[in-house]
């Protein structure tokens, strides 16, 4: 059983992902405000993340 934290992180793509939340986040990532077992920060980003193309793709701002 995965007792693991998880916290939803995403990245300057606004591609999200799962990073648990006793680890510091990865440059390139930031925290969304998220956390709680993997299935729930997996439902989280299922409901967030309805268009899977990157930013650069989907012609939003570029940093």
């Amino acid at each position: 059983m995965d007792d693991t934290i998880y916290r939803v992180v995403m990245n300057h793509e606004e591609q999200y992902s799962i990073w648990p939340a006793e680890r510091e986040i990865p440059l390139g990532w930031t925290d969304c405000g998220k956390t709680g077992a993997k299935s729930e920060c997996l439902d989280h980003i299922s409901e967030i993340w309805t268009d899977m193309r990157p930013l650069s793709v989907r012609g939003g701002p570029t940093a």
